[in-house]
């Protein structure tokens, strides 16, 4: 990321007309756009709501309730859901903290878990009338699935089969970032990053995407930027849409968040959020030390899709996890994807969503 401002601040200082960094690419309109208007953009019809979890964050959730219309391409016919956890762009709102308090920002992936996902979950069985959902997760939503689907049996009850894409439970041994953010003392990190939002997707990163990365001789080094956090795949990845990558990419989550996973890196155990001393983890748990999380008590069907060349659901994480597993349907490892493949890699409809609609559709038999 610096060398990334670096670039950026030398684009500004000589200006944009120079040439000097090759020819600017069209802005894909995408770049400017909500969800809403994306889900439009590409021809499907959406709808927007507001769930309201039981701590008072508003989570921002979209719907595609059917396929094109009058489509050339066959759609597969499913209603579909797409969720947000508290604190990205589309989860920045509660009844009681505005986000420029300190309130707002005091969770982690443990109340994404407790809160957010039944909230989600609830309200969507809710609206269709459907008793049973599947659930689809890539990387934290694989993590606050495994949480939920453990630790709240009535919930499990209501997930048909959880299909899980670069799954994280433990990240003993992941090679991103994150194993150097461990070193930080906690009383250090918080005066390093604060107490509130740890990444906010602000104006930088939307002139990174319109001004830097749309230019064609920084693709390269705007795509090995996304890679030191997830693996490197330069072949897999669509660098003409790079500009809404990054003009969406990150949405911004809490310190305390980043402060957990750090926290995961350094024990190498799947448990809650240490608070920093038995005294405090006693008062939020009644023991003065976190509780582990423990994913064999989730019985809920799981089909898994990991990456042999995954930075952060590292395999040899994903190997310990899956014996632990006990309802285990399905496991592919994909030996040259990194984490971000499975959603962004040209070849994933083949390498993984084609098997994921054949299960579904199996499923309807």
């Amino acid at each position: 990321m610096w060398l990334l401002l670096t670039v950026a601040s030398l684009i500004s200082a000589l200006g944009t007309t120079h040439g000097l960094f090759g020819k600017l690419n069209p802005e894909s309109p995408e770049v400017n756009m909500n969800i809403s208007q994306m889900i439009s953009y590409w021809g499907y019809p959406n709808e927007e709501y507001n769930v309201v979890t039981e701590d008072g964050y508003i989570l921002g959730i979209y719907r595609i309730p059917y396929g094109k219309k009058n489509s050339g391409n066959k759609d597969a016919g499913y209603d579909v859901w797409l969720g947000n956890s508290r604190g990205n762009t589309w989860a920045r709102r509660n009844l009681y903290y505005s986000p420029d308090s300190v309130e707002f920002w005091a969770f982690s992936f443990d109340e994404m878990a407790k809160y957010d996902l039944p909230a989600t979950i609830d309200f969507i069985v809710k609206k269709t009338g459907q008793k049973k959902l599947h659930y689809v997760g890539h990387s934290q939503g694989t993590t606050i699935g495994f949480i939920a689907f453990s630790t709240n049996p009535t919930l499990a009850e209501k997930i048909e089969t959880f299909y899980a894409l670069a799954p994280v439970a433990t990240v003993k041994y992941t090679k991103t970032l994150l194993n150097k953010l461990e070193l930080i003392p906690p009383f250090l990190f918080k005066i390093i990053f604060g107490d509130k939002i740890f990444y906010p997707h602000n104006f930088f990163d939307q002139f990174l995407a319109t001004e830097v990365c749309s230019r064609q001789t920084l693709n390269l080094l705007c795509s090995n930027a996304l890679f030191i956090i997830c693996g490197f795949d330069h072949k897999n990845l669509n660098t003409s849409r790079l500009d809404v990558y990054i003009s969406h990419n990150p949405a911004g989550t809490s310190v305390q968040n980043v402060l957990h996973w750090s926290q995961a890196v350094k024990s190498g155990k799947f448990q809650a959020f240490n608070w920093g001393s038995p005294v405090l983890n006693k008062m939020h748990y009644n023991q003065p030390t976190p509780p582990y999380y423990n994913v064999t008590a989730m019985n809920v069907p799981i089909a898994v899709w990991s990456g042999g060349n995954d930075w952060l659901a590292d395999p040899q994480d994903v190997g310990m996890l899956l014996p632990k597993l006990p309802n285990l349907i399905y496991h592919k490892e994909i030996s040259f994807y990194n984490h971000l493949d499975f959603i962004w890699a040209m070849d994933a409809p083949q390498e993984v969503y084609s098997e994921i609609v054949s299960m579904l559709a199996e499923g309807k038999k």
